[in-house]
């Protein structure tokens, strides 16, 4: 909020205008330099006032996030031991479906809801940020059928979606290389980024035509080409600079504090190389569609017992 104050000129007393000497008098001099010595005063008195009332909202008003975080929590979470991003690789969908004699194309629809529901849960517990793994750059390998059904699932959800995230006050950024990606898709993501641009609560990051090795290039192509303009010199070259190249740049927290992957499988599959150096990781066994609430706290609570040393000692 910008507040302006506006200052009414205060002309000198006891000047002759008619003069030819426009010299005030010193009585006059005087008495304006009390009025703006008053209206100093007074000004500073109410600037430091509405200063002091600023920061005492702002501290009442960063406490009452805080007992609704903690209100919000479930029992034997603690509020100061929550991660602040969270990276979800979401997988098994078709496996879940193949296992119930179900279509490929509702085991997708069946994990987009359950993102969805993870994604206010996160909203709610006050996590900052949330990234999940959605289709990699090794995924156009799949079948073209379930290629064109997930190209048209993520645009409907975004599209669909949009309003709802809009009024949690969500964040949305999609990273990848979305060139690839159908004009239409492209077209959506590009209405998302722009309608919760300003928003400030969690920062939804969906990777799309996503991979780490990808993101780890064009970085490095970034930095090379700067210094052969002259713009950088090699001995500027750090991990600062280098981590400020990459994709997740648009995030405040660009590394995840803890990363789950369903379905029981063990690896990071190409996902966040540079980011997840530090990361906790968890991999429940159950597949993506059916990692629920109770799941989701449970990974919470693992991460919560975890002492991160970066490192160094205990």
């Amino acid at each position: 909020m910008v507040c302006l104050l506006k200052f009414s000129a205060f002309a000198f007393q006891g000047i002759n205008p008619h003069a030819s000497n426009l010299t005030p008098s010193t009585s006059s001099l005087q008495a304006t330099t009390i009025k703006k010595d008053a209206l100093g005063y007074s000004l500073a008195s109410k600037h430091r006032s509405m200063t002091g009332q600023t920061k005492r909202k702002s501290i009442l008003s960063g406490e009452l996030k805080s007992v609704q975080i903690q209100e919000a929590l479930p029992e034997g979470l603690k509020p100061e031991l929550m991660p602040k991003h969270i990276a979800i690789i979401m997988d098994g969908h078709r496996r879940w479906a193949n296992e119930r004699g179900l279509t490929m194309q509702l085991g997708h629809t069946t994990g987009g809801r359950v993102i969805k529901e993870r994604v206010f849960l996160c909203c709610k517990w006050g996590i900052e940020g949330l990234s999940v793994f959605a289709f990699s750059t090794e995924n156009w390998g799949r079948p073209k059928d379930e290629v064109d059904f997930l190209m048209n699932l993520f645009e409907e959800e975004i599209r669909t979606d949009l309003e709802e995230f809009t009024r949690k006050n969500v964040r949305i950024s999609v990273i990848g290389d979305k060139s690839k990606l159908p004009k239409s898709l492209q077209e959506s993501i590009a209405t998302a980024e722009d309608t919760t641009r300003g928003n400030i609560g969690l920062h939804l990051m969906m990777a799309l035509n996503y991979s780490g090795r990808y993101d780890i290039m064009k970085a490095s192509r970034s930095i090379a080409s700067k210094v052969k303009d002259g713009f950088l010199q090699v001995e500027d070259i750090n991990e600062t600079l280098f981590q400020n190249e990459l994709e997740t740049k648009c995030v405040e927290f660009p590394n995840p504090d803890l990363l789950i992957r369903t379905s029981g499988e063990q690896r990071i599959s190409n996902f966040f190389l540079w980011q997840l150096a530090y990361s906790e990781v968890y991999f429940p066994e159950k597949k993506f569609p059916d990692f629920e609430e109770k799941d989701f706290i449970e990974a919470l609570s693992s991460f919560q017992k975890r002492n991160r040393r970066y490192g160094g000692n205990e």
